[in-house]
């Protein structure tokens, strides 16, 4: 019996074999952890995030208390839903793009760098246009060009594919910005409590991991049954079936007043943007960290797989199953964040700076991590005897990916205004940008295990900038701030 098992599973050596077992065994004990240990904390700090609004004359309403808790997993579940199938949708194209480039035998760093350089271009306005027009609106824009972006995959001209690149490098933008927005200024104007958000996002996390697993299944199934464009056509069909859902969204904008943007223009909302990000050192030091951490991250994805090719280990490396375990690592990082946040928070005696706190131990984590193998690729000598070592760094740091992906959006929402959110998203994808580009020029110029110490330094650098803000970390969420400054206008 176990050897018809053995014989049906796929022929890959051994240790990629032991590492997805592992992986997926880690996953289940890490769902328990998550399951049994974050409920009680979460719910005992919801009701106390929300007992202002259950109080009256000393009376708990606990009906009040469900119905709102309710009305907030509907919510949840609506923002999800569309969530997930836009990065199934992304994923798709992402775990594909490289090899279709390839079949077509064009210049791939071209494209890739098109795209980039398209991102760092329109970041600085488009978020502002975000802000003024709607998030909805800018969400539907947003797939109306994925599907374009898509359709133009199909062609092999070389100049088409470039008009795609510059599509897709305003569509990243609109991505990593409208639909935060939206959920973020939405969450606020349904009245859920701010430590609410901080499930939503750590089911983004999770979500966006489990989406990364199953996106190389499904991919490898239309790649093998519809050719090397197969996963593109999937794309479509999920971003067709994203974009009737999110009509269904209610219109928010950028806005601290009721009806604020139709009288506010298009360079007032790009100019308030950039005065607020540049006054406020607090909003500019968050963008500041995150675009070093998701740069580095980022200059890290284009590197972990020639670097264990060129270690040739036993049978070769198979990237799908690698991918896959990677990916797990980022779920499981999702899973654990309320706990860790929730340790961190007992430690620290203070919710005002817990976030703050979780961030930077994290990405110095990560700065650990990413000098493992900036230490063993230094010696060919050592690189040999170091594959394990560096394996096991790569699944920490994707780990450490998944617990910074919902403390970085806890942090957004709690320093960035409502009312500039748009703007202000995408001013920070600017400096992400130039570090994306240059670390892929790195890559190119340098040998490996700088690059690899040079992403180790940007994730030190982003954890003691981070620490900067754990002493000075507001009360007030990015919404209070807006009531605040709407006050002193009117006074």
């Amino acid at each position: 019996m176990m050897q018809q098992i053995l014989a049906r599973l796929p022929d890959w050596p051994t240790w990629a074999m032991q590492l997805l077992f592992i992986m997926a065994g880690l996953l289940i004990a890490t769902h328990f952890v998550s399951t049994f240990v974050t409920p009680a904390d979460e719910e005992e700090e919801s009701r106390n995030a929300s007992s202002d609004s259950r109080k009256e004359n000393g009376i708990v309403h606990s009906e009040r208390y469900e119905h709102q808790h309710h009305e907030f997993n509907r919510f949840r579940r609506k923002y999800l839903t569309v969530y997930l199938i836009i990065m199934l949708a992304d994923w798709m194209q992402g775990t594909h793009m490289y090899t279709l480039y390839l079949s077509y035998n064009v210049n791939i760093s071209a494209l890739f760098l098109t795209g980039f350089l398209s991102g760092a271009v329109f970041a600085p306005f488009l978020g502002s246009a975000v802000d003024k027009f709607g998030r909805k609106r800018s969400c539907v824009i947003y797939c109306v060009l994925e599907i374009v972006i898509n359709v133009l995959e199909h062609y092999d001209d070389f100049a088409t594919l470039i008009v795609g690149r510059v599509l897709g490098g305003i569509s990243t933008n609109l991505l990593f910005s409208a639909f935060e927005s939206w959920m973020t200024t939405q969450h606020r104007h349904l009245g859920f409590p701010e430590s609410w958000l901080q499930t939503t996002y750590s089911n983004m996390s999770i979500g966006n991991g489990a989406m990364a697993i199953f996106a190389g299944i499904v991919a490898q199934v239309l790649e093998d049954n519809f050719g090397h464009i197969g996963p593109f056509q999937g794309a479509v069909a999920l971003t067709i079936l994203a974009l009737g859902l999110i009509l269904e969204w209610d219109e928010n904008y950028g806005e601290s007043q009721e009806g604020e943007h139709e009288s506010s223009s298009l360079y007032h909302q790009f100019r308030e943007g950039w005065k607020a990000t540049l006054q406020d050192s607090k909003i500019w030091r968050i963008g500041l960290t995150q675009a070093l951490s998701e740069g580095a991250m980022y200059t890290f994805v284009f590197m972990w797989v020639p670097t264990l090719l060129s270690m040739d280990p036993p049978g070769g490396v198979p990237t799908g199953c690698v991918f896959s375990s990677l990916m797990m690592a980022i779920t499981m990082g999702g899973m654990m964040f309320p706990v860790v946040h929730t340790v961190v928070t007992k430690i620290a005696g203070s919710e005002s700076s817990s976030s703050e706190m979780t961030a930077s131990l994290i990405y110095g984590l990560a700065s650990v991590c990413m000098f493992i193998p900036a230490h063993c690729l230094c010696s060919n000598s050592v690189a040999s005897s170091c594959f394990d070592r560096i394996l096991a760094s790569f699944v920490v740091v994707e780990f450490s990916v998944g617990l910074f992906n919902p403390v970085a959006g806890t942090l957004r929402s709690k320093y960035v205004p409502d009312n500039l959110q748009g703007g202000i998203l995408n001013i920070f994808r600017l400096p992400l940008n130039v570090i994306v580009v240059a670390g892929t020029y790195a890559t190119d110029v340098l040998p490996v295990y700088q690059v690899y110490m040079i992403v180790s330094a940007c994730f030190m650098a982003a954890a003691l900038l981070q620490a900067t803000l754990i002493f000075g970390a507001p009360t007030t969420s990015g919404s209070q701030n807006n009531v605040v400054e709407s006050t002193k206008k009117n006074n």
